[in-house]
């Protein structure tokens, strides 16, 4: 049992978020729904990476140049890293990778746990290779590896053999041209033309030079393409996290895959999950949070929990200080819809605990489509109502609700109060409009006097809104997994434009047979099908007498009626006696 006095203002930030994971919480099996999911994510992590090993080895790279000391020659201008990198990952590499280790299946399979990676700023290729095992895993790398750079150093010979095949050609050609040159100079006499083809042999004799420097130049490469800085071993260790660390993980994973997923589910859950969301439904605060097993029984002195009594006499005790309940004593318990158990047994507490401060409480069950009080309380003849007098004995000869008799009953150590039980009648609405509850209901403006009127479900039927202005005020009971915030929502406006004012909500938890009941039930009522419950001992005489009217359909419903500006002005004492047929 928790005592919560939750108001409707606006709660700050903190609070706010203590109170939203708290109702996170709620999602229990949401979350460990996640939490399993996560858990079975790390072993199958943890077991598909149990044999996996990597084997790493670098390479620099470097290009072609005449001398390596050469402080002008800049490495990273002469290599394209990124060409680089998709050069090692291509076909043609696996393929020499692939003959060097007698690969026998795809060239593919060979290629998918390769990983070919560049430090930034650096001509380094990192070569990873991944496999079952730590040896296979080592020389999978280094074959790729050592393909890799037979692979570039063919593709650098081949290009200098081109050049040295072309600059040859140009060789021969010039040297031939020099060799006639040379010829013709010896058979020509001396003067000014000799001078001018001595100069042109001179010429070529320059360019046989130059080809002969740029040949030598292009021999004198060195060819290799780089330097293995790191030769892969055989990994000592599995790569994987193992599997305790894969469980951690997957753990860590799943509650926040559970709590996200319990977040959407409480974004997008209509019901309210906290008192406080209730509160600020009906813009009223929660006068009390009932124990579970509260609402099973009709008064405390059959529960055999002793928190029970004291949580319907808080409740009782905050109405009692609220002035706007103090003034005139007069009170409306209403359930949102479905099933009216819970209503019957906080109304019938309420009284209860009234009637133990030393009030005269009269308990009205204003509920006339399925009245089962009578039945069910320890009920005996009392006197007639005062309003009920032989001055209107012409109403009273007409029949009809509420009768003349009127029951008392044991409360144990409470006390007793006044019973008015709920009659089956042909028309509901006129005779919840009519004068005979008007007059009723006037009993709390006797001194020391309180009334407590029990009406069905708001959102089932209108009848609780015949009797809202009547009243001082209108106490919700509600279970917050059975209701959505809409629906409380809708009551507060519908109370509020029947000039009604909502004093508070009490919320209940049922077990999950009552819930289910409640569902079967909820959409049956009015239809005849309502609860049977066997009457207490003694109380035989008592019993409801065989019904002369027969009901309606259960279509019928109470009209609301409308309220003149005066009757505004001079409060709700002003309008309880408009008839009927005042709309």
């Amino acid at each position: 049992m928790t005592h919560s006095h939750v108001t409707a203002v606006q709660d700050d930030e903190p609070e706010l978020l203590r109170d939203q994971f708290r109702q996170l919480l709620r999602y229990r099996a949401i979350i460990g729904a996640g939490i399993g999911i996560g858990l079975l994510g790390g072993v199958w992590f943890g077991m598909s990476n149990a044999d996996t090993y990597v084997a790493t080895s670098q390479v620099v790279l470097r290009a072609p140049v005449n001398d390596p000391f050469n402080p002008s020659i800049s490495q990273d201008k002469t290599l394209n890293m990124g060409s680089e990198r998709q050069t090692a990952l291509s076909s043609s590499v696996a393929e020499q990778a692939a003959r060097k280790l007698g690969w026998t299946g795809t060239i593919g399979r060979l290629q998918k746990d390769l990983q070919v990676t560049n430090p930034p700023q650096s001509q380094v290729l990192q070569f990873t290779y991944t496999a079952d095992t730590p040896q296979a895993a080592a020389d999978r790398a280094n074959a790729v590896t050592q393909a890799y750079l037979g692979l570039r150093e063919k593709q650098w010979t081949d290009l200098r053999g081109t050049l040295l095949a072309g600059q040859q050609r140009q060789l021969d050609e010039v040297a031939k041209k020099h060799d006639q040159k040379t010829k013709e100079l010896d058979r020509m006499p001396d003067g000014a033309a000799r001078d001018a083809e001595y100069s042109v042999k001179t010429n070529l004799l320059n360019r046989i030079n130059e080809l002969d420097a740029r040949i030598s130049q292009l021999k004198s490469l060195d060819m290799s393409p780089g330097t293995v800085i790191r030769v892969a071993t055989a990994p000592g260790y599995s790569d994987g996290p193992g599997l305790p660390m894969s469980l951690g993980l997957g753990a860590l994973v799943g509650i926040a895959l559970g709590l996200l997923a319990a977040w959407v589910r409480l974004v997008f859950d209509p019901a309210p999950r906290s008192a406080g969301d209730v509160a600020r439904a009906v813009r009223a605060p929660v006068l009390g949070t009932l124990p579970r097993g509260a609402t099973d029984v009709l008064l405390a002195d059959d529960h055999t929990d002793a928190r029970v009594a004291e949580e319907y006499r808080s409740v009782a005790f905050r109405l009692a200080y609220d002035q706007r309940f103090a003034d005139r004593r007069r009170l409306l318990v209403v359930a949102p819809r479905g099933s009216n158990e819970a209503a019957v047994a906080v109304a019938s507490h309420l009284a209860a605990s009234f009637a133990e401060t030393g009030k005269d409480v009269l308990l009205i069950e204003a509920d006339l489509r399925d009245p089962t009080l009578k039945g069910r309380l320890r009920a005996h003849a009392a006197a007639a109502p005062r309003w009920s007098s032989p001055v209107e004995s012409r109403e009273n000869e007409e029949g009809g609700w509420p009768s003349r008799r009127q029951l008392s009953v044991d409360a144990g150590e409470s006390g007793s109060f006044g019973l008015v039980p709920g009659e089956r009648v042909r028309n509901v609405a006129r005779a919840l409009t009519g004068p005979r509850v008007s007059r009723l209901i006037a009993e709390a403006d006797s001194p020391n006097s309180t009334v407590v009127v029990l009406a069905p479900p708001v959102l089932n039927y209108a009848d609780a809104l015949a009797l809202v202005d009547r009243v001082d005020g209108v106490l919700v009971v509600c279970d917050p997994r059975g209701v959505h915030r809409t629906d409380l929502q809708r009551i507060r406006e519908l109370i509020a434009g029947a000039g009604g004012t909502v004093l508070g909500a009490v919320v209940h938890t049922s077990g999950r047979r009552r819930r289910r009941a409640a569902k079967k039930q909820g959409g049956r009522r009015g239809s005849g099908g309502g609860h049977s419950y066997p009457p207490p001992p003694g109380t035989e005489e008592f019993a409801a007498e065989p019904e002369q009217i027969l009901l309606g359909d259960g279509s019928d419903t109470v009209a609301l009626r409308s309220l003149r500006a005066e009757d505004l002005r001079t409060g709700p004492a002003a309008g309880r006696d408009i008839r009927a047929g005042d709309r």
